[in-house]
C-alpha cells in the first residue's frame, strides 16, 4: 500500500533532509526569515534650490530642466522678475508643453535700476509677478516653481525680503522651488536645501 504525502509534508521532509546534510558538513542553515512589514510609500518632499553666479549663466540650465519636468508631466511655472520686452504679465503668460507657465513683468525693457528710480507702473508689474507666485505657493498647485533674478528684485527694492522669506518658509512640502541669478540674500541662502554656485576662471 502506497502512502502519498501532502505538499506541506513533502516540503518539511526536504527541509529536514537539507538541515541534516548541512549539520553533517559542519554548517548551519540560515534562520527562518520573519515576514516583512508592508512597504509604506513616502510622500514626495520638495526642495528649495539656489543656482547662483556672479554673472548671468545659471538660468539656461534650470530652464532646460523645467522644460524636461513639464514634458514628463510635472506642473511647472517659471517667473522672471526683471526681464521685460515681451509685455507678458500674469494675464498674458505663455504656456509651453501644456504644463509650463512662463511669465515676465508687463514692461518694455529689462530692468536694471532700483525701484526708487522706476515708475510706479514698473514696480507694480514686478510685484504682480510675485503676487502670482505667492498665490501658487499658497495653493500648492505646482510641482516646480522657478524664480529667476528674485535676489536682484529684492536688492533693487521691488520686493520685500521678509515677505518673500515668510512665503517661502510656508511653501508646500511637495513643491520644488528653484531660485536663480546673482545677489541671493543670505536669508534665502540659509533656507536653501541645495546651493549650486557657478564660477569662472577654473
Amino acid at each position: 500500500m502506497t502512502t502519498s504525502l501532502s505538499p506541506s509534508h513533502r516540503a518539511r521532509d526536504v527541509r529536514s533532509a537539507d538541515h541534516r546534510t548541512l549539520e553533517q558538513a559542519g554548517l548551519r542553515g540560515l534562520p527562518a526569515l520573519e515576514p516583512r512589514p508592508p512597504l509604506h510609500l513616502v510622500a514626495p518632499e520638495g526642495q528649495l534650490q539656489v543656482h547662483t553666479a556672479p554673472y548671468r549663466g545659471s538660468y539656461g540650465t534650470v530652464l532646460s530642466q523645467a522644460l524636461r519636468s513639464a514634458g514628463l508631466g510635472s506642473r511647472v511655472m517659471v517667473a522672471q522678475f526683471l526681464k521685460g520686452g515681451v509685455v507678458q504679465g500674469p494675464d498674458a503668460a505663455v504656456t509651453l508643453c501644456d504644463r509650463l507657465i512662463w511669465m515676465r513683468p508687463a514692461v518694455l525693457e529689462c530692468l536694471s535700476q532700483p525701484a526708487a528710480q522706476a515708475e510706479s507702473a514698473v514696480v507694480d508689474a514686478v510685484q504682480s509677478i510675485w503676487s502670482a507666485c505667492s498665490t501658487h505657493l499658497s495653493r500648492g498647485d505646482l510641482d516646480q516653481l522657478v524664480l529667476d533674478e528674485l535676489g536682484l528684485a529684492i536688492a533693487f527694492g521691488y520686493l520685500d525680503e521678509q515677505e518673500v522669506l515668510c512665503r517661502l518658509e510656508q511653501r508646500p512640502a511637495s513643491m520644488d522651488v528653484i531660485i536663480t541669478g546673482p545677489s541671493i540674500p543670505d536669508s534665502l541662502m540659509a533656507l536653501a536645501d541645495q546651493v549650486t554656485e557657478l564660477r569662472r576662471g577654473f
